[in-house]
């Protein structure tokens, strides 16, 4: 059992940037695919972002590219999601997710999920 903890979310104005972090428990970090997807009020939950478990190969979903990047520290077990020129479209609850020996935007493919952060963008 993988469990993943999130933190850094909170509260910050369009143009503003914030970095989210996920914590595994996992001492096989390594071999887990790890992404990050996030649900807005009254939306179903979307892929933001993943990292390769094999080689630190990156994707983002269009919505990010660009402004958002994903990295991991396999000696921390931790991933982390660097957030810059936030707008309030990115407004929503972001959840880190573990999949093993997978990378992939299919929120199904993932085994493990975190309780999820806050992020709210105002303008």
């Amino acid at each position: 059992q993988v469990q993943l903890v999130e933190s850094g979310g909170g509260l910050v104005q369009a143009g503003e940037s914030l970095r989210l972090s996920c914590a595994a428990s996992e001492r096989t970090f390594s071999d887990y695919g790890m992404g990050w997807f996030r649900q807005a009020p009254g939306k179903e939950r979307e892929f933001v972002a993943a990292i390769s478990w094999r080689n630190g190969v990156t994707y983002y979903s269009d919505s990010v590219k660009g402004r958002f990047a994903i990295s991991r520290d396999n000696a921390k077990n931790t991933v982390y999601l660097q957030m810059n020129s936030l707008k309030p479209e990115d407004t929503a609850v972001y959840y880190c997710a573990a999949a093993y020996r997978v990378t992939t935007r299919n929120t199904n493919a993932y085994d493990y999920w975190g309780q999820g952060t806050q992020v709210t963008v105002s303008s």
